[in-house]
């Protein structure tokens, strides 16, 4: 890459300036029938990071966007970094209490999004602190939606396109070293966590991917996953801006549109979650399996069924893990040590050690917790936003606590064991189970509840909540989804449920969520997914 291998080149308008200026015609954003060059890219972000200053948005101000997959997103993130202003990204499913409190801890005046999402919005707006602004994204040919006079009640609108200026911003753009974006995620017990993410971080993060999977300039890169996650936004379309190459913004994951998308844009590589990669093994063989253009897979977590997948579909797998707070220290390479490997440890940039519940070292092939340091300056986070308690708990004795259990072979190949927390994950959502807790608590018949995983036939794995109810109450498991729903992201609504009369407790009265999670699906445990009960999404 050369001029990109400077470290003080990692800032996203570097980057995009770089390729605008040595590949202005190549295509980096397809969707739909749309092709944007990096030319073009540079030149809208660069109008719209004018008029985004031209309403009052400074350096420093973080900008909150709740949006489903589309080129606009792509478009904001590059003007916000132009302007200084670190991007938050909003899961499209959040509402309710979670939804205002990730409003509120951001500390953001200014949201972005989308017309479908508004009333999301108006259902919490009496509890919101800070915000401001409110930017409509709406392209030519859409309209605004019926709650808009609403929000116009109470906030500055503005319509995306009218933010367009006819001149391109030309103040102060940030370094490396600056903050590009909070990105939150729902990785321990507690509430969601803003891990703040320097330019020279999120560059990492999108060059190790680019190493990965061996990206070049000629590749058409495709991944189903959204961009409100590093993984869609960061992983797949920033690594494509890295090295030159296009990247195809499609809808939510579905098998069909997979192979749909492969087809129409001529697609080399993907990034698939294990859920993905087992939906699509999954599907009846065929004898057109192999006959497609994709060359390479970066698939997290491996499925056991990985050797097969790849001789079925003529392609090259590749691993890694990681997580936001620290990117992904390990990769695979394509000669995979096994269906179960994570990778080695990446020494140049990283450090990697596996320790008990002290921070002493554990001997190879003994399970404990993986702790992260890097060897180059700002590629991981310096912590999270606004609670420096919690940012000493990660940072604990200089290295990164990552919360996941691994081992190590004597090889220095790793293995994911499980989780050290109360965290779910379930189809590549990290799930808090005290968030899911607190919504079924609020229910009138519930006394209190455990919220605990279990293993998915899908890879990763479900939510399983275990509830002591009022005496006589007239709650069951539907009607506790159907409580839910409006108040949790679909995917944190439990897919099993069993009512018992007490739950296991310490001397001190704190659950045994372990007695909890080692029970696991006993009979009588209600199924949802058996049951046949739909949810809204």
């Amino acid at each position: 890459m050369g001029f990109l291998d400077d470290q003080r080149h990692h800032d996203l308008p570097t980057v995009l300036s770089y390729q605008a200026q040595h590949r202005p015609d190549r295509p980096w954003i397809l969707a739909g029938d749309q092709a944007f060059s990096y030319q073009q890219v540079d030149a809208l972000s660069g109008r719209l990071a004018q008029g985004l200053s031209r309403i009052g948005l400074t350096s420093g101000d973080t900008v909150l966007c709740m949006s489903q997959n589309r080129v606009e997103q792509v478009f904001l993130w590059c003007a916000l970094s132009k302007c200084g202003a670190p991007l938050v990204p909003v899961n499209t499913h959040y509402r309710g209490n979670i939804f205002t409190y990730l409003i509120n801890d951001s500390l953001a005046e200014t949201i972005a999004i989308e017309p479908e999402f508004l009333q999301q919005l108006v259902d919490v707006a009496d509890d919101l602190l800070h915000l401001k602004r409110v930017i409509l994204i709406v392209g030519e040919n859409e309209s605004r939606d019926q709650v808009w006079g609403q929000i116009s009640s109470r906030y500055e609108v503005y319509q995306y396109l009218d933010l367009l200026d006819e001149t391109v911003f030309e103040g102060k753009r940030p370094g490396y070293r600056d903050l590009m974006g909070v990105f939150y995620t729902s990785g321990t017990t507690g509430p969601s966590k803003g891990v703040t993410m320097t330019h020279a971080h999120a560059f990492e993060y999108a060059r190790g991917v680019t190493e990965m999977l061996e990206l070049r300039e000629s590749d058409v890169y495709c991944s189903p996953l959204p961009l409100f996650h590093i993984a869609g936004l960061l992983a797949t379309v920033y690594a494509a801006g890295i090295v030159g190459a296009s990247t195809v913004i499609v809808g939510p994951f579905s098998v069909e549109r997979f192979w749909q998308d492969i087809e129409k844009y001529h697609v080399t590589t993907t990034f698939l979650l294990g859920a993905m990669a087992n939906f699509i093994y999954k599907q009846p063989l065929t004898e057109q399996d192999a006959d497609n253009t994709l060359q390479r897979v970066l698939m997290v977590p491996l499925i056991s069924e990985v050797e097969t997948f790849k001789n079925r579909f003529d392609c090259r797998v590749s691993t890694t893990w990681g997580g936001t707070e620290m990117n992904c220290p390990t990769q695979s390479g394509f000669d995979l040590a096994d269906n179960k490997t994570c990778g080695r440890v990446v020494e140049d940039r990283y450090e990697v050690r596996i320790v008990d519940e002290f921070d002493h070292e554990v001997p190879d092939g003994t399970p404990g917790e993986a702790l992260v340091r890097t060897k180059v300056p700002w590629i991981a986070t310096n912590g999270y936003w606004q609670h420096p308690e919690w940012t000493a708990a990660l940072l604990k004795n200089q290295w990164i606590h990552t919360g996941d259990m691994l081992s190590k072979d004597q090889d220095g190949n790793l293995y994911f064991v499980d989780r050290t927390k109360d965290a779910i994950r379930r189809r590549g959502e990290n799930i808090s189970s005290m968030e899911v807790e607190n919504e079924i608590n609020a229910h009138g018949d519930v006394i209190e509840c455990a919220v605990v995983p279990v293993a998915s036939t899908d890879t990763e794995q479900e939510v399983l909540a275990v509830i002591v109810a009022q005496p006589e109450a007239q709650i069951n498991s539907e009607s506790l989804v159907r409580f839910l729903e409006p108040r949790l992201p679909y995917f944190m609504i439990p897919r099993y449920v069993r009512f018992v009369d007490a739950l296991p407790k310490t001397p001190t009265g704190k659950i045994q969520k372990y007695l909890v999670r080692d029970l696991g699906l006993l009979e009588g445990t209600w199924d949802r997914e058996v049951a046949g009960v739909k949810l809204q999404r």
